[in-house]
């Protein structure tokens, strides 16, 4: 059959949605863009926003006015399923935890446990689910509930797979709803240091973890980082530089915790990529509390922001919480922090200027041009007088030019 998978939202799901994509190639089926008229169209929905919700409701209903059998699944329908239901050409509706589902109810065979697992990228890298759902009550977040509790893959599981894919790609990709808790439901209880502590001893030759919370990082787990296999790359999100705005959001951390531990990785890591998470207009930030947050992203070398303006969820504290602030604010306040994280991206680029950087090779050019991810979570452009698709090169920088770097191959190193 034709098959389309339609995507929105964070890794997780577009990890998710990639391996129902190779799972039904395994099986013979073509997977295809929706304007190509599919016989089947999977979406996976997200709910981390009012806009995303509109939008799974958008490629709901062009999933259905392009003839397709629809089978939808992902946060947004978890939290609206009657909602969802009852959406004209929607066959089959499955839950966030039984996503496996999907692959029996077109093949008719048993998915494993893989899918809720991993994946394989097309970019080469490898990405492998370990954890999904979040023992936390941000008061501005509805995934709980739509995702459930912290539940993980034991660390044999986790290192049987990547050992499996070692051979085939250089660099494997840890993901999770709430990564930092990885292991804290197992029995016994392990965590996420024990895990790379044990990856580190298979053959794989990079390791990146996506986004940590700042209360989860202490010095087992730096330690941990030192090893040349881990990637210089860290996501940690801040969401608000003001302790009481912090409060609000119902964070495990204030100002100074978090300014203290984003130090102590500088001291321990000059040169690694750290990027951030925003929110800006939560109910009750003034000029004052903005402007707390405003200083501390000024205040580190932050090499990138993701900026979001507050977007009120229905069901979550914050949705009914006093002092909503104007749209206009919340647009000219984003506004101000995206220029800051240009600026700092720029900034962070400029000093990697006359370093030699490895690069995940992941895409050819004409004329032996290649584009490839670094460690540090940077895109290079190179000229390679060989194919290297999937293997890692030396390559010292030697410009950037808008959002890469430019840069010459060591070979022999």
């Amino acid at each position: 059959m034709k098959i389309s998978v339609l995507t929105l939202g964070c890794k997780v799901n577009h990890t998710e949605s990639s391996m129902m994509e190779e799972r039904l190639q395994a099986e013979g089926h073509n997977i295809i863009e929706i304007s190509e008229q599919p016989d089947i169209c999977i979406i996976n929905t997200c709910s981390v926003t009012a806009k995303s919700d509109y939008q799974s409701r958008q490629l709901i209903r062009r999933a259905y006015r392009a003839g397709a059998k629809v089978i939808v699944t992902g946060c947004y329908s978890e939290l609206n399923r009657d909602a969802v239901r009852s959406m004209p050409g929607v066959a089959v509706l499955v839950q966030n935890c039984n996503k496996a589902h999907i692959i029996k109810e077109i093949t008719g065979k048993d998915s494993e446990r893989t899918l809720f697992c991993y994946d394989t990228n097309r970019k080469k890298r490898y990405f492998l689910k370990v954890q999904d759902g979040c023992n936390y009550s941000c008061s501005y977040c509805i995934i709980p509930q739509a995702r459930g509790r912290s539940r993980s893959m034991t660390i044999e599981w986790v290192t049987t797979q990547v050992r499996k894919v070692s051979s085939q790609y250089r660099e494997v990709v840890l993901s999770g709803i709430h990564l930092g808790t990885y292991g804290y439901d197992l029995i016994p209880r392990v965590n996420l240091s024990e895990l790379i502590e044990a990856l580190v001893q298979t053959p794989i030759k990079r390791i990146r973890l996506s986004s940590l919370e700042i209360a989860e990082i202490n010095d087992e787990l730096l330690d941990r980082l030192v090893d040349d296999k881990i990637c210089r790359h860290l996501h940690i999100p801040l969401q608000s530089g003001d302790d009481g705005i912090l409060k609000r959001m119902n964070r495990n951390y204030d100002s100074r915790l978090f300014s203290s531990v984003i130090e102590q990785i500088y001291n321990k890591f000059p040169d690694i990529n750290i990027g951030t998470d925003v929110i800006v207009g939560f109910p009750g930030e003034g000029e004052r509390e903005f402007d707390n947050t405003r200083k501390l992203l000024d205040s580190f070398p932050f090499a990138y922001f993701h900026v979001f303006p507050f977007s009120p969820r229905p069901g979550t504290m914050a949705a009914t919480m006093p002092e909503q602030i104007d749209p206009r604010i919340k647009k000219k306040r984003s506004s101000l922090l995206l220029e800051l994280g240009r600026r700092k991206k720029h900034a962070f680029m400029e000093r990697q200027v006359g370093k030699t950087l490895d690069a995940l090779i992941e895409e050819s050019g004409d004329n032996g041009s290649c584009i490839g991810t670094t460690g540090n979570y940077l895109k290079v452009e190179t000229q390679l007088d060989r194919a290297v698709l999937g293997e890692t090169v030396n390559v010292r920088i030697a410009r950037h030019d808008g959002e890469r770097l430019i840069g010459v191959p060591i070979y022999g190193s």
